[in-house]
């Protein structure tokens, strides 16, 4: 009875059934309609790169404000997935940039392991072509434009919705338990990883390794998601500014 009172406080004051039902919904919702908006937004985009951006984007947005909407409906708020809103102490931040390293570090260690097992599959791929991207060469406004919007819908949208909300509803679903903790990690690197499909398979399997070290860096840092966020910040940056350089 303790654990079940304790399950029911932790998911917004629902019974244990009407919870995992819950998450069910909240789930399958959230990655459905994004897949449907993705399908039909890169039919419609015929092959335009910033076309097919702009679907990806407004799909990410999409799947944030169904995450938001389901925390709404069950009264609760942001920091239940790990998003505190409070400004710590210089020490606690300089702490945070700290561990943000850390998850750099362990994010970017799973994405060379994901390059390595697929190298050895398939052989290494050619250098990726980001000619498409040429709009972005010497054009300073447009590239703090691209990103502002990719720190907004990448690097918080992303773990918000793969760290914060999908491990904590897989738990959910699954009762919290040790059992539950592993299959949220896994569930929540292999989602990563497909939603990175445009990549082909080399890039799905580097992103969900990638993916995983983000997953079990949430975990090793109490589920503080602002660490993640500022890793995956980081990669971001690291990914769009050369491109400004050409």
């Amino acid at each position: 009875m303790e654990n079940e009172t304790a399950f029911v406080s932790q998911t917004g004051g629902n019974s244990p059934s009407v919870a995992k039902s819950l998450a069910i919904v909240e789930i399958v919702a959230v990655f459905a309609s994004a897949t449907i908006l993705v399908v039909i937004g890169r039919r419609y985009a015929a092959g335009n790169l910033i076309a097919i951006q702009l679907v990806t984007f407004f799909a990410n947005l999409v799947m944030l404000a169904l995450v938001w909407l389901g925390l709404r409906c069950r009264g609760q708020g942001v920091k239940h997935f790990g998003v505190g809103l409070t400004i710590g102490s210089g020490r606690s931040l300089a702490m945070g940039f700290l561990k943000s390293l850390a998850a750099l570090a362990i994010g970017s260690t799973g994405f060379v392991l994901g390059s390595i097992v697929m190298a050895n599959i398939t052989g290494i791929p050619g250098q990726a072509d980001v000619s498409g991207y040429n709009f972005l060469r010497g054009n300073l406004p447009l590239m703090l434009a691209s990103l502002a919007g990719i720190y907004f819908v990448s690097s918080f949208g992303e773990e918000f919705v793969y760290r914060g909300f999908l491990m904590t509803r897989v738990e959910e679903l699954l009762g919290r338990g040790r059992g539950a903790t592993v299959a949220a990690v896994v569930v929540s690197a292999v989602l990563f990883g497909l939603a990175h499909f445009s990549w082909g398979i080399f890039g799905i399997v580097q992103t969900a390794f990638m993916g995983l070290g983000f997953s079990l860096s949430f975990l090793l840092f109490k589920r503080n998601l602002w660490i993640l966020v500022a890793a995956h910040a980081y990669m971001d940056t690291a990914l769009i500014v050369p491109l400004y350089f050409g």
